[in-house]
């Protein structure tokens, strides 16, 4: 984030309120039938629509926030395609506007539709996107969108031979208002250089009556806890410590009490070094039952003059309600900052990239090294046993 030309005593001054827009939440569910219990979509906006998109792939509850944030930036959704009959019922009753699709062969030869959304079974997600490509669309993805190194390599193969945008809805940045406000202040010069990253990344592993589909214990289909969730925290690193190259420092994951499903990873955490800072990472499935909310996400970063913490879905200690709550420390104060009115650009940047063959939503190279990096420490973590305690850590009683 190039600081240069921003007039930081301005900037704050007037950061403490945006421009300001309603929107549903992102679902973050990947219940049994989700799409039929989360939130009612958002209504079209009046008028002709900035461009006509497409869902094919509604297996995690994403696809909702994805669908979301493109209407709210003017798309319109016009078509979608689900192999599963359960999926396609509870998406069409969401979207009744929309018309299902005989096939996904029927949304890739539509010249009207000039993008593609999915949040497909994730180790599917990199295929459907190559031959949403190669049919000469765009493509946003549901995280992660690729769940093998040989996937990345052929999506970017692709797409550097067809030019199109394969992008990634990012949502814990992409859609949290805290986040985006925390970009704006480090872009500002609000907490000087940053130094650090540290994301937290919890959920709960069962939501909702109907549980978790089967591909969710799959590590074949999920693609593993770092490459799932982490990716979000890569992302993350990546954009508040303006790295452009990175390196894994050293990861592990395991199954730590969860033996009756062996295919779950609920335990991941990592190290990481860019050339504009390190991170480190921690995500987890042990949400507690008494926790209001899915997961207590947390972001910190550091930096030479301050500190901000990000308290994405619930604030604890102080009792305020809901999520986005953005606490910034620097040498004068300490300061808690409403982001209930901060904007979401990123859809709308992504709608004007699609339109103008820009890159202002995301760079297609911090969209590759994001999950390259949660690939890499996926593929090269330790292994902890189930009952270990992770690499590093004590007991009580060996402490001092």
């Amino acid at each position: 984030m190039d600081t240069k030309h921003t007039d930081r005593r301005t900037f704050l001054k007037s950061s403490l309120s945006t421009a300001a827009i309603t929107a549903a939440p992102l679902v973050l569910t990947a219940r049994k039938g989700e799409a039929a219990q989360a939130p009612g979509a958002t209504a079209q906006p009046a008028g002709e629509p900035r461009l006509r998109f497409a869902a094919i792939g509604m297996n995690h509850g994403h696809i909702n926030g994805q669908c979301e944030a493109l209407i709210r930036a003017g798309g319109e959704l016009v078509s979608f395609y689900a192999k599963e009959p359960d999926l396609a019922a509870a998406f069409a009753k969401r979207y009744p506007k929309a018309v299902l699709a005989k096939s996904e062969q029927e949304i890739l030869d539509d010249k009207a539709i000039a993008l593609v959304v999915s949040a497909g079974i994730a180790n599917e997600r990199a295929p459907l996107g190559i031959r949403v490509m190669k049919a000469g669309k765009d493509y946003l993805s549901d995280k992660p969108a690729m769940t093998t190194l040989a996937q990345l390599a052929e999506v970017r193969k692709v797409q550097a031979e067809t030019k199109r945008i394969f992008s990634v809805m990012y949502s814990e940045r992409h859609e949290n208002r805290a986040t985006v406000k925390a970009g704006e202040l480090v872009q500002a010069g609000a907490i000087g250089t940053v130094i650090q990253t540290v994301g937290l990344g919890p959920h709960r592993e069962i939501q909702g009556a109907g549980g978790r589909p089967a591909w969710f214990y799959v590590k074949e289909q999920y693609g593993g806890i770092l490459t799932d969730i982490a990716s979000h925290q890569f992302d993350q690193f990546l954009f508040f410590t303006n790295s452009t190259e990175a390196t894994v420092v050293a990861s592990q994951v395991g199954n730590l009490r969860h033996p009756d499903k062996p295919g779950l990873e609920d335990f991941g955490d990592c190290m990481v070094r860019g050339n504009g800072g390190t991170g480190y990472i921690r995500v987890d499935w042990f949400t507690p039952k008494g926790l209001a909310t899915w997961g207590d996400g947390r972001l910190t970063v550091l930096g030479t003059d301050g500190y901000i913490e990000i308290r994405k879905n619930i604030d604890i200690a102080s009792g305020k309600q809901g999520g986005s709550h953005l606490y910034l420390v620097d040498q004068k104060e300490t300061r808690y900052i409403d982001c209930k009115d901060v904007a979401l650009p990123f859809a709308g940047k992504l709608v004007d990239d699609v339109l103008n063959r820009t890159e202002t939503s995301m760079t297609q190279k911090h969209t590759f090294l994001a999950m390259q990096l949660a690939l890499e420490a996926e593929t090269k973590a330790h292994k902890l046993a189930p009952g270990a305690a992770p690499a590093g850590s004590r007991s009580p009683s060996s402490q001092g």
